[in-house]
């Protein structure tokens, strides 16, 4: 346990409480009477759980503190703020054309089922899947956020459609470099199978 994983398990906590805070508002502003200072808070929560997934990073790289379980603890994490924002702004009124699309869901979805299944796969052939993030899936997760994001702050008089063009983009590109990734491991597992 060194202090990068705590700060990730502290970010795996602020996710419930994102969630409870943007379920209060959405019942606020069913009401016809919206209390900003609950949106605030959701917006702030989820501000400051992103901006941490970036610290607990760049620590671990400068003390060398990297580990095994913080490898696995932090896509984990940003998977779970990620997904309880997509899903709960999905599913609770967030404001008039403040929404994100189906679509954009099931795409998000998708692509980290196909990611878990392949992993799987891998596990199964390999009895060992090395965990290499790719660059693709660090900018996928950060405009995946700015989507979301946008559609939470909504200040902007543009549409939250453009910000989900460019995190659609980097989802599917994303996916695929995992993809090319996961295959490239077969016949390299097989020439040491034929070498031995």
């Amino acid at each position: 346990m060194t202090f990068p994983t705590w700060i990730t398990l502290f970010r795996l906590l602020l996710v419930p409480v994102f969630v409870i805070f943007t379920v209060k508002y959405s019942a606020s502003f069913q009401s016809g009477q919206p209390e900003e200072v609950l949106r605030w808070i959701a917006i702030g929560i989820f501000i400051l759980a992103a901006a941490s997934d970036g610290i607990d990073g760049w620590l671990a790289r400068k003390y060398q503190q990297e580990s095994l379980l913080g490898s696995i603890l932090d896509p984990l994490t940003d998977k779970a703020l990620l997904l309880s924002g997509l899903i709960t702004l999905s599913l609770v009124e967030w404001g008039e054309g403040w929404s994100l699309p189906q679509w954009f869901i099931a795409l998000v979805i998708l692509r980290d089922l196909i990611i878990i299944v392949g992993i799987w796969i891998l596990y199964f052939i390999n009895r060992h899947v090395p965990i290499k993030p790719h660059w693709t899936g660090k900018v996928c997760t950060v405009t995946q956020m700015v989507a979301l994001s946008w559609v939470m702050l909504k200040f902007l008089n543009l549409s939250p459609l453009y910000p989900i063009i460019i995190a659609t983009v980097f989802t599917i590109w994303s996916g695929w470099a995992y993809i090319q990734t996961g295959i490239s491991q077969l016949p390299k597992k097989k020439q040491s199978d034929e070498s031995a």
